[in-house]
C-alpha cells in the first residue's frame, strides 16, 4: 500500500483522465504508479513523454534491448513492481517468457552476443551512484563493439528513466 494518498480517477485532472480512460477500459484498473504520477499534471506528462519516446516509439535500439534494460535496472534497483510490470510489457512487445526469465537471471546468463552483453552491463554500471566514474574508455569500448553514439545515449537515457521511476515506486511504497 502506498505511503501517500493516491488519487482515484474522479480526482484526476481532466487531461489525465483522458489518458486514464483507455487504460481503465482495457484493464479495468489504474496502477499505483499511474496514480502517483497523476498527483501532478506536469510530472505526469513529462513522464508520459519519456515513456512514449524512450520505450514505445521505434528508436535505434530494439524493443528487446529496451525491455532488457527495463528489467535489469528495475531488478538492480529492487523494484519488484517495475519488474512485474515490465515482464508484461516485454511479452506484449514480443519477448518470449524464456527470454524474460533469461534476462532476469542476469546479463552473464543471457544467450546474447558480446556487444549486447557489454551494452547491458554498461547500463547497469550507469545506473549506480558512482556513475560519474564512467570513463571515456568504457564508452569507446562500446563503440568498438558497434554501438553508435546515439544508441549509447539512448541506452543511458532509458537507464536514467528507470532509476527515476524505480525511485518513485520504492520511496512511496508502491505495489
Amino acid at each position: 500500500m502506498a505511503y501517500i494518498q493516491l488519487p482515484e480517477f474522479e480526482e484526476m485532472s481532466p487531461a489525465i483522465q483522458d489518458k486514464a480512460r483507455p487504460i481503465l477500459e482495457k484493464t479495468g484498473k489504474l496502477g499505483e504508479i499511474f496514480k502517483l504520477l497523476a498527483l501532478d499534471e506536469k510530472v505526469y506528462f513529462a513522464t508520459d513523454t519519456m515513456i512514449q519516446k524512450y520505450l514505445l516509439d521505434e528508436t535505434t535500439l530494439s524493443y528487446d534491448i529496451k525491455e532488457s534494460i527495463a528489467l535489469l535496472i528495475s531488478l538492480e534497483n529492487g523494484c519488484k513492481m517495475c519488474v512485474d510490470v515490465h515482464k508484461s510489457i516485454a511479452k506484449m512487445l514480443g519477448m518470449s517468457e524464456e527470454r524474460i526469465e533469461e534476462v532476469l537471471k542476469g546479463v552473464d546468463s543471457m544467450d546474447s552476443n558480446e556487444a549486447e552483453k557489454a551494452l547491458l552491463n554498461f547500463c547497469i554500471r550507469a545506473s549506480k551512484k558512482d556513475n560519474y566514474k564512467v570513463t571515456k574508455e568504457e564508452i569507446d569500448n562500446l563503440k568498438k563493439l558497434g554501438w553508435s553514439d546515439v544508441q549509447i545515449v539512448e541506452a543511458v537515457a532509458i537507464t536514467g528513466y528507470f532509476n527515476y521511476i524505480n525511485t518513485l515506486s520504492n520511496v512511496f511504497g508502491l505495489e
